[in-house]
């Protein structure tokens, strides 16, 4: 675990120098929702009932916005050569990295959603759905796309060809995010969607280092 810990640390350290890269999503995640009230209607009643899919989508963007430079900085200084040729597993350091990536835009995103779903109007119990259906995707979505930016890493403004790539595998959790909240506001059950994303977290974490470090090895030959 010493070179998993390292590495996130390391990687949470060039994150803080370099701020933009994390905040620059989180930006466009709370403007994109601020506008959408400006857009569409003032009213309580059609904010609350689009309000699940207004974050969702922006939480999705937001994360595919931050994705390009999830390998690229590493790749640009060499140092991603280094990685693959160390003794150290391959996957695992791919993980601490996607980790990283997690904590400075998944976990953000989930601390801001509740002022931006009250915002919406969303009442405190499907506030708390919301956070729960964040807390159980956003971690699919870092580590999803982790395989694309593995795919795409050695192709300068890839942005298009990522999210070619990426998007397709993004629609599920979408889907069964948006309707987990969406049901709960017409007091229906949501355990299917829970129990489908809960799935998809853990077979992400089983097989998504694993995928991302042999595109990662495919790319760089």
């Amino acid at each position: 675990m010493s070179i998993f810990i390292k590495t996130l640390r390391r990687d949470l350290k060039m994150a803080l120098r370099n701020p933009s890269s994390f905040l620059n999503p989180l930006l466009f995640f709370v403007i994109a929702i601020s506008l959408f009230p400006i857009a569409i209607s003032p009213e309580s009643h059609t904010l609350s009932n689009m309000a699940p899919g207004i974050i969702w989508v922006t939480s999705m963007l937001s994360v595919l916005l931050s994705l390009n430079a999830l390998f690229h900085y590493d790749y640009d200084n060499g140092v991603l050569e280094q990685m693959i040729i160390s003794h150290h597993p391959l996957p695992l350091i791919l993980l601490a990295k996607t980790t990283a990536h997690w904590i400075l835009t998944g976990l953000p995103i989930i601390l801001l959603s509740p002022l931006l779903g009250m915002a919406l109007f969303l009442d405190s119990k499907n506030i708390y759905i919301l956070i729960l259906t964040l807390f159980l995707a956003t971690p699919c979505l870092s580590l999803i796309g982790a395989i694309g930016a593995s795919l795409i890493v050695g192709i300068k403004n890839s942005g298009m060809l990522l999210s070619l790539l990426i998007l397709p595998l993004y629609i599920p959790i979408l889907i069964f995010g948006t309707s987990a909240v969406s049901q709960s506001q017409f007091n229906l059950p949501i355990d299917g969607q829970l129990y489908f994303l809960g799935s998809v977290l853990i077979l992400s974490l089983i097989t998504s280092p694993f995928v991302s470090a042999l595109a990662l090895r495919i790319s760089l030959e």
